[in-house]
């Protein structure tokens, strides 16, 4: 973990830093309940019933489909978040981006055309769970309880597999059509790439706005925090749905 950082700690304004946890959790569970379509990122009844409707190949439509849902992917876009959180160079951005899509590019079309469906509940937990790892991965929680810092490489593309089974899922509830299934998963595939390329962008501008100034470092360690929170409520979000559907 970076030295500045640790040494940040010792600054961080506790009550500050509590409530700014707490209202950002309130302000994400009252989205939670007012909008559980959009945090789950479902299949809208408009896409679904679309999708249904049509055969043969559609790439355009199915590009629009892809960056809608990882655009909307909220539990996507926070372990992107988390995953170049401390990435400063271009290289190691396009590396670690890389693995991931390469991770969720695989297990999406090959969950799709072998109809490898998962429990949505249950996968949408484990990418939670992604968070979760990723911001403990960011405190350097790793290092201290296990005495050694687990490969981040291998760990973005483990995670990235988990994470295109829950696109594969999500696409099985489209039930498109087998009529041009296979260039037409591939412009999905395409269409999410695109998304998550846009939401980097507003990522990397925000965070390099934030990286200039000096609260950077001192509150890195609490928004680490606040995602890990975020990435626990998803997960029991998700488990709380597969208990009581």
């Amino acid at each position: 973990m970076h030295s500045r950082f640790r040494n940040g700690l010792a600054d961080l304004p506790w009550l500050t830093w509590r409530g700014r946890l707490l209202l950002i959790a309130l302000v994400f569970i009252t989205l939670l309940t007012g909008t559980v379509d959009a945090f789950a990122h479902a299949v809208t009844e408009g896409d679904k019933g679309y999708i249904q409707e049509i055969s043969g190949v559609n790439l355009l439509p199915f590009v629009y489909l892809g960056a809608k849902h990882m655009m909307t992917g909220y539990d996507h876009i926070l372990f992107l978040f988390g995953v170049i959180f401390f990435l400063y160079r271009m290289k190691h951005i396009a590396i670690y981006v890389s693995l991931f899509a390469l991770g969720h590019s695989t297990t999406m079309i090959l969950g799709v055309y072998f109809n490898l469906g998962i429990n949505s509940y249950v996968i949408d937990a484990i990418i939670g769970l992604s968070v979760v790892y990723k911001a403990l991965d960011n405190m350097g929680a790793f290092q201290r309880w296990l005495g050694f810092q687990p490969n981040t490489k291998v760990a973005t593309l483990v995670f990235g597999l988990f994470h295109g089974f829950g696109l594969a899922t999500k696409i099985l509830e489209y039930e498109i059509s087998p009529d041009g299934l296979v260039p037409n998963l591939l412009a999905f595939n395409i269409g999410v790439e695109l998304g998550q390329l846009l939401a980097l962008g507003v990522i990397l501008i925000a965070m390099g706005y934030w990286r200039r100034t000096s609260s950077f470092l001192r509150h890195a360690y609490s928004a680490n925090v606040v995602m890990m929170s975020l990435g626990f409520m998803l997960v029991g979000f998700q488990l709380t749905g597969l208990f009581v559907s």
